[in-house]
């Protein structure tokens, strides 16, 4: 039996080694060298060429690279008898913390129109935006999402949740369902966390910037999908948001012609805010496999109906 790491534009060498570090006895392949198709059982996969996994008879479970799975349930020659699974460490959550806190504070203390009068040789003061104005409303509290809340209120952030299943964490105050005009209500930075399903596609539009608390700032992390485009630069240019922050895009790299890189109010990253740490995923990935080819219950597994 053997696993197989695959990704499109992605060196994954360094997987493969921090797998065979915890078992030298494992059979690991990098797509596209795969000597043996019929001997793959389980796939490890970060935005595969679609319909390619069909080419391997006997899958038995194929696990993101990330904490992300859309674009395996976007594949529909992944069948249904095949498992799914995500990557959920540590390193991940942290990461991701600290990213949100970085792009509030940049927000609020006007870190981008420092640098730019920085390149233009302009000397200008902005008072930075009160914490009292920036009321942290967190979409997705998912584990990531638990830990970005937390991290934003030991730094002295006021933060609101808002989930599909009800969550108890310590002084945030959460919203569920049909409270999500609530929620926004109290929301002065969005931070989107959730998954990407057909109810989530699309849901940062001109409706949700509008019912926001003003000043009003967006952070998306999650899947560029979340977004309407063209929403997001109507409310730029009418004042129904103040700016944002973009790690995720509806095609990546984002094209150099895109309409986004001209606008100052828009801080982009290109998908960094998380990125999986190969020591630190392999033993989770290792026991998935084992798990697997004994027909255990996997950890971390997806729930196809749900989206995550």
């Amino acid at each position: 039996m053997s696993l197989l790491l695959i990704a499109k534009n992605r060196d994954m060498n360094s997987l493969k080694e921090a797998l065979l570090e915890i078992d030298p006895n494992l059979d690991v392949e990098i797509w596209p060298r795969v000597e043996n198709k019929e001997r793959v059982t389980f796939a490890v996969s970060w935005n595969h060429p679609e319909k390619v996994l069909q080419n391997y008879p006997n899958l038995r479970a194929v696990s993101s690279l990330g904490a992300g799975v859309n674009h395996l349930l976007s594949d529909e020659a992944i069948s249904e008898d095949i498992s799914l699974t995500r990557i959920v460490i540590p390193s991940l959550k942290d990461q991701m913390a600290e990213y949100v806190l970085n792009a509030v504070q940049n927000y609020r203390l006007h870190t981008a129109r420092y640098v730019d009068q920085k390149r233009e040789g302009f000397w200008s003061k902005h008072e930075p935006i009160p914490k009292s104005d920036c009321t942290v409303g967190v979409m997705g509290l998912g584990e990531i999402g638990v830990e970005v809340s937390k991290r934003l209120l030991v730094n002295g952030f006021e933060v609101v949740g808002y989930s599909r299943s009800k969550k108890l964490i310590d002084d945030v105050e959460t919203y569920l369902g049909d409270e999500l005009d609530e929620f926004l209500s109290k929301t002065n930075v969005l931070v989107c966390l959730l998954p990407l399903t057909k109810e989530t596609n699309g849901i940062l539009d001109l409706d949700i910037f509008k019912k926001m608390k003003k000043p009003s700032y967006l952070i998306n992390v999650a899947r560029g999908a979340h977004l309407v485009e063209e929403d997001l630069v109507y409310a730029l240019d009418t004042g129904a948001l103040n700016g944002a922050t973009l790690d995720v895009f509806e095609e990546e790299p984002l094209p150099s012609n895109h309409l986004f890189w001209n606008r100052p109010k828009i801080m982009i990253t290109p998908h960094v805010a998380s990125i999986t740490d190969p020591k630190e995923a392999a033993g989770l990935i290792v026991e998935n496999y084992k798990r697997s080819l004994s027909g255990m219950e996997l950890l971390f597994e997806v729930d196809r109906e749900k989206g995550y």
